[in-house]
C-alpha cells in the first residue's frame, strides 16, 4: 500500500480534507495529509463541507488549512490534486515531482470543481465526485499492495 498519501486543492478547507477523510478510512495505517496551493491558513474546514461529511460519520473538527511545501511533496509517495490547473502548478513549483501528481479523477478523466462558497447543490456535486475518486484510487492502490 502507498505508505504517504497528500491530497490538494487550492484553500484547503473543502475538497481536500473531504478526500483526506474519506482515504483515511480506507487506509486506516496509512498516512493521510491534505494541504493546498493557495491556502487559507488555519482555517478550519468549510462548515458545508462539515456538515455533509458528518453524514458519513467523518470529523472534520480538527482540521486547519495548511499550504503545500516541498517536504510535504518529497515526503509523499502518492499526490493527489483536485484539477488539472494543480497538477499544473504542482509540476511547475516542484518538477521532480511530477511521477507522483495524479488528479483524484484521473481514472475518470474528470476535476472535481471547487464547491467554495457555492450552493449546498455544488458542495454535495464536489462530494459525489471525490467519494468517486477516493473509490477508484483505493480499488488500484490495494492491487499495487
Amino acid at each position: 500500500m502507498t505508505q504517504r498519501i497528500l491530497v490538494l486543492c487550492t484553500g484547503n478547507v473543502c475538497r481536500s480534507p473531504l478526500a483526506a477523510a474519506m482515504l483515511a478510512r480506507e487506509f486506516p495505517g496509512g498516512m493521510l495529509e491534505s494541504a493546498g496551493l493557495a491556502a487559507l491558513l488555519g482555517r478550519p474546514a468549510d462548515p458545508m463541507a462539515t456538515e455533509l461529511v458528518e453524514a458519513l460519520n467523518l470529523d472534520l473538527s480538527a482540521h486547519r488549512a495548511r499550504q503545500v511545501t516541498g517536504a510535504m511533496c518529497r515526503a509523499a509517495d502518492l499526490i493527489l490534486v483536485m484539477e488539472q490547473k494543480h497538477k499544473a502548478e504542482l509540476s511547475r513549483r516542484y518538477p521532480l515531482m511530477r511521477g507522483k501528481v495524479f488528479r483524484l479523477g484521473e481514472a475518470g478523466a474528470f476535476d472535481v470543481a471547487d464547491p467554495y462558497r457555492g450552493s449546498r447543490h455544488a458542495y454535495e456535486a464536489a462530494l459525489v465526485e471525490i467519494a468517486s475518486g477516493v473509490n477508484a484510487w483505493s480499488r488500484q492502490i490495494r492491487q499495487l499492495s
